[in-house]
C-alpha cells in the first residue's frame, strides 16, 4: 500500500529521531515524549518545515500502539467555522483516553484559518477538557492566533530547512526510487522549494513521473519556474535599454513555462540582489516590484502590468 502513497507521505519521518532539521525543537519534544506528559503546543513557521511531522511523531512516541485511538488530526482550513469546534473537537475531547494513556492529542493544522469566533470557542474547549485532552495547533503565523490561546500554549518556531538538509533528503529518496539526479537538478529543487521540504519532494516526484534521469531543465519545466539566470537576463536587458529583447523573454516565460504574472514578479524579487547594478538601483527596483505586485493582487491585467514594469526598469537604467 505504501508504494502508492505520495512520496511526501511515504517518506514522512515516523519518529522524532528521523526528523530533518529543527534540532532544538526535536530535543524539547523528546523530553515530553519521555515523560509522557505535555502542555498545549503552538507550532508556527513556513509550510513544509516539519510541523505536521513533529506533531504525529510526538503522538506516536507518547501513545505507542494506542496512537490511532488517542490522536485526532483536523485541517482548520477545511473546517473553519465554530461548528467543527463545538461538534468534532468537543466530541473527541470529552471521551476518555484509551490504552492507558493519560490524555488525548488533538492536532489542528492551519489553525490560523479558524475564524475569531471559532478560536474563542476553541479556547473554552481547551479549558474545559484540560484534564483529558492536549492541543497542538499548527500555523504559518502565530500572530493570527488570538492572545488567550497563545498564552495557553508553549510556542515552537519552525525555521525553513537549509539547502544541505533538503539535498540530503532528496538524494535519499532518489536513491530509494532508483533515480539518477544531477547536482544541478538538486540545486534547482532547492531553489524552487525555498526551504519547503514538501514542495521539494512533490516536485521531485512530478519530474520522476516523466523520466528516471532528472536534470535541471526538467525540474524547471515541471515546476513552471524560470531558471534564475533567465530571470536575471530579462531584467538586465530592460535595465540596459533593450526593451524588446526583455519583452521577448517575458513572452517565453509566460508561454513556454506557463508562469503567472505573480510567479514572475515573485521570482524577479528573488533575483534583484543578484543583478549587476548599484545598491541604489536595487533598492529602487524592490520598490517598483512591490508596486506592481500590489497591482496584480488587485486584479490588474498581467501582461500590461509586466510590460509596464519592464518599461520602468528601462527608465531606471537611464536614471543612474
Amino acid at each position: 500500500m505504501e508504494e502508492h502513497l505520495p512520496w511526501v507521505e511515504k517518506y514522512r519521518p515516523k519518529s522524532l529521531d528521523e526528523m530533518i532539521g529543527q534540532e532544538e525543537i526535536v530535543e524539547r519534544l523528546k523530553a515530553y515524549a519521555e515523560k509522557k506528559e505535555m502542555p498545549n503546543l503552538l507550532f508556527a513557521g513556513p509550510p513544509g518545515t516539519g510541523k505536521t511531522t513533529a506533531a504525529i511523531a510526538l503522538a506516536r512516541e507518547i501513545f505507542g500502539d494506542s496512537f490511532q485511538q488517542n490522536f485526532l488530526e483536523l485541517n482548520a482550513s477545511d473546517d473553519r467555522g465554530i461548528n467543527v469546534v463545538r461538534e468534532t473537537i468537543k466530541e473527541f475531547a470529552r471521551t476518555l483516553p484509551m490504552g492507558g494513556a493519560r490524555f488525548k492529542i488533538i492536532f489542528l493544522d492551519e489553525a490560523d484559518a479558524l475564524t475569531a469566533d471559532a478560536q474563542n470557542a476553541l479556547r473554552r474547549t481547551m479549558e474545559k477538557y484540560a484534564s483529558t485532552a492536549r492541543f497542538i495547533l499548527s500555523c504559518n503565523y502565530s500572530s493570527k492566533i488570538i492572545e488567550p490561546i497563545q498564552s495557553r500554549c508553549a510556542l515552537f518556531r519552525f525555521k525553513p530547512l537549509s539547502e544541505d538538509q533538503i539535498k540530503e533528503r532528496l538524494k535519499y529518496i532518489a536513491d530509494n526510487e532508483g533515480l539518477k539526479i544531477t547536482e544541478e537538478a538538486l540545486n534547482a529543487l532547492v531553489y524552487i522549494s525555498e526551504g519547503d521540504m514538501r514542495r521539494a519532494i512533490n516536485t521531485l516526484q512530478a519530474t520522476a513521473a516523466i523520466s528516471d534521469t532528472i536534470d535541471e531543465e526538467l525540474v524547471y519545466k515541471v515546476a513552471a519556474r524560470a531558471k534564475p539566470k533567465e530571470m536575471r537576463d530579462m531584467m538586465s536587458y530592460a535595465i540596459k535599454g533593450d526593451f524588446f529583447k526583455a519583452r521577448e523573454m517575458l513572452n517565453k516565460l509566460m508561454i513556454d513555462y506557463g508562469m503567472s504574472g505573480e510567479d514572475i514578479i515573485r521570482q524577479m524579487h528573488r533575483e534583484v540582489f543578484s543583478l549587476d547594478i548599484s545598491d541604489r538601483q536595487k533598492v529602487k527596483l524592490v520598490d517598483i516590484i512591490g508596486e506592481y505586485e500590489f497591482r496584480l493582487v488587485e486584479g490588474a491585467n498581467e501582461r500590461i502590468q509586466l510590460e509596464s514594469l519592464l518599461a520602468q526598469l528601462l527608465s531606471l537604467g537611464k536614471e543612474l
